[in-house]
């Protein structure tokens, strides 16, 4: 592959009138990288952003669709940070309606209805969840209002993606969808819906989608500076963490999406940080769908917040905790007490409560909240409202905001970013109405089920599955394994995966290390009782031969999978937060400022 094949929309139809943008996605295999990087450093960007989350990755989307020449670097892995940590669900956030964020809740039901309908119809899809009421009488009155509004406000964006409206239900009602339910607490109860999305899935997809549009995306690629001239941001230094190659990258912009990084990425620039951001912490356990039995997923009234029980295909999801963290923000680490606090919560409503034995998966995200001058005690209550920073010419940073709200976060910063650009009007963003690879010919392919189940030798489920994290692009998924019938097989330690998703992860989807496909690409490191250990091998095999790994590189890559899972276990015996950092990463030393090279 050579550089010429990821020119932006402008440069092929300026070669060819009649071309149109690629109906194929195209594959983030090594040759793309190589070739990315080579049109990195060779090349004057209009926009760099930096940052592989769902921000970064939807930033660069929205310049790619506006025929933007635009590149994405990205430290480690699409979606390693908080991207992939989430409670997994677009929603309006009905809690933020008694925080009276009317617009912010408004603006995110109607990015719901876009994501359903039109963006992502094969990746986001509607889920259940009781509201229980445990008063008679004024309680039903009070959340069945809040419930009604959110509805009306979803009607009102035109954008429902059919989702249904709420209802209310009985004690007995509840005891035959929910009866895991303890009845002696309840007194009825609500079913609203909202919507769910695999959120690594989701933002690698997003990044797929602008290479196929032409950006130039790059993981593994580390912003160690930001070049200058004058008092303007003219690009960055980069180093390619595959070899150490250092090179500079000149851009009209950088864009700034690192997350809870973005005050460091700041201080590389000519002034001091625009964001105060607040790093506030979020704990998930993942139990079997069996330890608790539901139709619906459960959301409960905390002291502090909200709970969610929330379905995730054969397990569930308890989440979340909602306080800041001040130590290492590459590897947050949930602590005993984090782990207690959700199980003592979640109990509370539970028939048969549920024990650390019950807690499969751990994992841990950073909210990276904007910081007023008057900003309150508790991470809680601190607005998810998103914030844009433009006060360096060639630098904008965003931050803040919700999983479901990317896209007009990143609108708003390639807005922003566009007021530096010489060169004609650009136009507005498109994003609105351009669906994410393997959207098109979704709903077509969910119609024959059982033709692909026959024409692969699989069961009608696996399909439906499949379908469910690639949409259109599972024939692509499946080629290998015409000339492999292997590929056709499950994981032998991992049954819910096939083998040809991993080699699938590596050959298209630029998954470069084995905790790229273990924890992002599938999620068996929150799966299995031993955090995916057993699957390894099998994966880094499948992995290897796609990557063209020696026997040294495989027992490496096993070797740091070993030592993550073993760190993170320990650290969930920890008393605390500092004993859970240190045990977690244990050279990790509280830095008198920000390192330049501890962005992500």
């Amino acid at each position: 592959m050579t550089t010429s094949d990821i020119r932006t929309p402008h440069e092929r139809a300026a070669q060819s009138p009649s071309a149109q943008f690629p109906s194929a996605a195209k594959p983030l295999d090594e040759a793309y990288r190589r070739a990315s990087l080579e049109r990195l450093a060779a090349e004057h960007l209009d926009i760099l952003v930096v940052g592989g989350g769902v921000v970064g990755a939807g930033a660069a989307l929205d310049a790619a669709s506006r025929g933007l020449r635009v590149g994405l670097v990205e430290a480690r892995d699409f979606a390693a940070g908080t991207s992939s940590r989430s409670s997994k669900l677009i929603h309006g956030g009905l809690r933020y309606l008694e925080m009276l964020e009317f617009g912010l809740v408004a603006q995110a039901l109607a990015e719901r209805g876009l994501l359903l309908e039109r963006i992502a119809p094969h990746l986001v899809r509607p889920v259940p969840f009781l509201y229980p009421l445990h008063h008679r009488g004024w309680e039903r009155l009070y959340a069945g209002t809040g419930v009604a509004l959110y509805d009306a406000m979803a009607t009102v964006s035109r954008r429902r993606g059919g989702i249904p409206w709420h209802r209310h239900v009985t004690r007995r009602r509840i005891a035959a969808i929910a009866p895991g339910l303890d009845p002696g607490r309840l007194a009825g109860g609500l079913v609203y819906y909202d919507a769910q999305v695999d959120d690594a899935r989701y933002t690698m997809t997003l990044a797929r989608t602008a290479a196929s549009l032409g950006a130039a995306v790059a993981t593994g690629a580390r912003v160690v500076s930001l070049t200058t001239e004058g008092r303007s941001v003219t690009g960055a230094t980069v180093v390619d963490e595959a070899d150490g190659t250092r090179f500079d990258i000149r851009a009209s912009c950088v864009l700034n999406a690192t997350g809870v990084w973005a005050a460091e990425l700041e201080s590389l620039g000519l002034t001091s940080p625009g964001l105060n951001i607040r790093a506030s912490k979020g704990v998930h356990l993942v139990v079997p769908r069996d330890r608790f039995r539901s139709e619906v997923g459960v959301i409960m009234r905390t002291e502090k917040s909200v709970l969610f029980v929330i379905p995730w295909n054969q397990h569930w999801l308890i989440g979340t905790t909602d306080s800041d963290w001040d130590y290492d923000k590459s590897h947050p680490a949930a602590s005993g007490p984090d782990i207690d606090y959700l199980l003592a919560h979640v109990n509370q409503a539970l028939r048969v409560p549920l024990t650390r034995a019950d807690v499969v998966g751990v994992y841990v995200g950073l909210r990276p909240l904007v910081e007023g001058g008057d900003s309150p005690a508790s991470t809680a209550k601190v607005s998810r409202e998103h914030a844009i920073v433009h006060d360096t010419a060639g630098l904008v940073s965003v931050a803040g905001g919700k999983y479901t709200t990317y896209r007009v976060m990143a609108l708003d910063a390639v807005d922003a970013a566009v007021a530096d650009l010489d060169r004609a009007p650009v136009p507005p963003s498109c994003t609105d109405r351009l669906p994410l690879v393997g959207a098109d010919g979704y709903v077509a392919l969910r119609n024959q089920i059982p033709q692909l189940a026959a024409s692969y030798s699989l069961e009608p489920d696996t399909v439906d599955r499949l379908l469910g994290r690639y949409g259109a692009l599972i024939t692509e998924v499946l080629a290998a394994t015409v000339t492999d019938p292997t590929l056709r097989e499950p994981l032998a330690a991992a049954p819910g995966y096939l083998r040809a998703e991993a080699v699938y992860a590596a050959s298209h989807e630029g998954a470069r290390h084995l905790d790229d496909v273990l924890t992002r690409r599938t999620r068996i490191s929150i799966e299995q009782p031993d955090r995916g250990l057993s699957a390894a091998a099998e994966v880094a095999d499948l992995m290897g031969v796609v990557l063209g790994w020696t026997p040294q590189r495989r027992e490496s890559e096993l070797a740091a999978y070993r030592v993550r899972v073993d760190a993170e276990l320990k650290s969930q015996l920890a008393i605390s937060d500092d004993s859970a950092n240190a045990a977690r990463n244990p050279s990790w030393r509280r830095p008198a400022r920000p390192p330049a090279d501890a962005m992500s």
